[in-house]
């Protein structure tokens, strides 16, 4: 049995604000959640990923620049070797780059967005603040290269490719089921009854397989009160970004070489699955 796994990651992980793992399987056509694990340190999710159990993951973060973005600056056009070179800079370093950039562009069109922002509708990649993801990515990509994991669409497949990551968001299905209604914040003033119901609503419908994919999550008592009582949303994102691994394992398992990616991807972008 194919273990899955949904990550919300954080670039500053903390106590207080850790990175979130699901980790479940497919039993019986449904996505059984067998267990939420948290790390307080990058060096921890390191270590995770190090292990030799095999998995299909999908993580929340970005896994590549816009190429437009690349492009301009000058870095290498080759995705491993420009992820490389991003990883040996700081972050003051990006934030002045990034900001340069933006300054000379006109109004309404400062950032540089990837293919699958549109169909995704996630932010640029290259954002710095609200929501970090700049950071994001380059706390989490390199060290998804140095554990040896497998990124279809953006490497050949290796000879051994039994851990898989693939870019998930988890914003994709909570739109799907809630619209433009919030289901979560970090700032304790704004965890509100409306984002409580909302949140009971997400987790409702992902039981009753009421997304595009008709997969079907099963929780026990105590897991589905641990979703809906984190009012930051991150248990959930996790179970959101393990729905989607969960599909795109799916996909693998019916022939498609890159686990229902679009074959025809910006290698150096990379895609948001089931964007």
């Amino acid at each position: 049995m194919t273990l899955l796994v949904g990550c919300d990651f954080s670039s500053s992980p903390t106590s207080r604000k850790q990175i979130v793992l699901a980790l479940g399987a497919i039993q019986g056509g449904r996505i059984q959640l067998s267990k939420l694990e948290r790390l307080a340190s990058l060096d921890a999710f390191s270590a995770w990923l190090q292990q030799p159990q095999g998995w299909v993951g999908g993580f929340d973060l970005p896994f590549g620049l816009p190429r437009e973005l690349v492009e301009t600056l000058g870095w290498p056009l080759q995705w491993e070797a420009c992820m490389r070179h991003y990883a040996q800079m700081s972050r003051a370093e990006i934030r002045a780059q990034f900001a340069a950039f933006c300054d000379a562009r006109p109004v309404g069109g400062k950032f540089a967005h990837r293919k699958t922002d549109g169909p995704a509708g996630s932010s640029p990649s290259m954002k710095w603040v609200n929501p970090p993801v700049a950071y994001m990515l380059h706390a989490g990509v390199p060290r998804l290269l140095d554990a040896g994991v497998y990124l279809p669409g953006l490497q050949p497949p290796p000879q051994d490719s039994s851990r898989v990551a693939l870019e998930a968001y988890p914003g994709l299905l909570a739109r799907e089921v809630l619209g433009a209604r919030s289901y979560k914040s970090d700032d304790k003033a704004k965890q509100t009854p409306e984002r409580l119901i909302a949140r009971k609503d997400l987790v409702h419908a992902l039981e009753m397989g009421q997304t595009r994919w008709g997969l079907r999550l099963k929780l026990s008592h105590a897991q589905r009160d641990a979703l809906v009582g984190d009012a930051s949303g991150d248990a959930l994102d996790a179970v959101l970004c393990l729905v989607q691994a969960a599909w795109a394992w799916q996909q693998h398992q019916q022939g498609a070489p890159l686990y229902g990616l679009p074959e025809d991807l910006d290698p150096l972008e990379g895609w948001i699955v089931g964007a």
